[in-house]
């Protein structure tokens, strides 16, 4: 866990805490000084009071979105409207300079087909805005049908190449090492698969039994994005038991075969 966020980095917390969003939604307000315009990343949802609190951080020259999920962007029209911001959209790893700093889009679906990361750099600093990729506490649910599972442990790899850098998550408190983080989210979503892959050969018969013998102690009010995860992890499965060629994730050599998963 990182104890300061770095310098040109202000965290507006949204008043919306919750199983699913935690504290609550974090708002990255971003300026290298105080006289430069900042980029706001993820204005939050459509909470009055909240938008009014990151406008007053402004002027705001430009709105970034880690993904489309209304804990994230619902009250961007209206933060718009505060700020006369508009949303930038950034191309996939080429760096761009906002708000005095450098800031690259890097795309990382998985959660969401849209999900996306910024790396951004300034004054000697650098840390990785991760939205719902890797959260400061606990493990992020893969939104099936939205959400993919291949596409999460490649995206989580990708993240395992920037290294020590400092995470500044969309909820939860900051957690200090990117590489560390991604690299325990595989090994949790690899562990998860195994599971999975127990249950089905056990005699699982629907997503909703899996959660029910791989997550025996859930809360039930997060019963419903455990099922999205197992869906996903489902497809997963099943995608690797139609392509036998296919590398596996580092995951064990045993696998439920076709029938198994094709009746949940």
């Amino acid at each position: 866990m990182a104890a300061q966020p770095p310098s040109w980095a202000t965290l507006v917390r949204a008043p919306n805490p919750g199983p699913m969003t935690l504290d609550g939604t974090n708002t990255w307000v971003l300026r290298a000084t105080a006289a430069t315009p900042a980029v706001v990343v993820d204005p939050g949802p459509a909470d009055e009071g909240h938008l009014r609190a990151v406008a007053a951080h402004g002027p705001v020259a430009a709105v970034l979105v880690t993904h489309g999920h209304p804990d994230h962007v619902g009250g961007l029209a209206r933060f718009r409207e505060l700020s006369g911001a508009d949303v930038a959209t950034l191309s996939d790893g080429s760096p761009a300079d906002l708000a005095g700093l450098r800031i690259t889009a890097v795309a990382t679906p998985g959660h969401t087909a849209d999900s996306v990361c910024y790396l951004v750099e300034g004054g000697g600093e650098r840390a990785v805005l991760t939205g719902d990729t890797i959260l400061g506490r606990g493990t992020t649910v893969v939104a099936w049908p939205d959400g993919n599972l291949g596409d999460y442990l490649a995206s989580l790899r990708r993240l395992v190449e920037l290294g020590p850098v400092q995470v500044l998550p969309g909820h939860g408190p900051m957690l200090a090492d990117c590489a560390a983080a991604a690299a325990y989210y595989l090994r949790h979503r690899r562990d998860r698969l195994e599971q999975v892959r127990r249950a089905v050969a056990d005699g699982a018969t629907s997503p909703a039994d899996v959660v029910a013998r791989v997550y025996p102690d859930l809360d039930p009010a997060l019963r419903q994005a455990a099922e999205w995860s197992v869906r996903a992890q489902l497809e997963h499965l099943r995608r690797e038991s139609r392509s036998p060629s296919a590398e596996p994730d580092n995951g064990p050599e045993s696998r439920a075969g076709p029938t198994m998963l094709d009746r949940l």
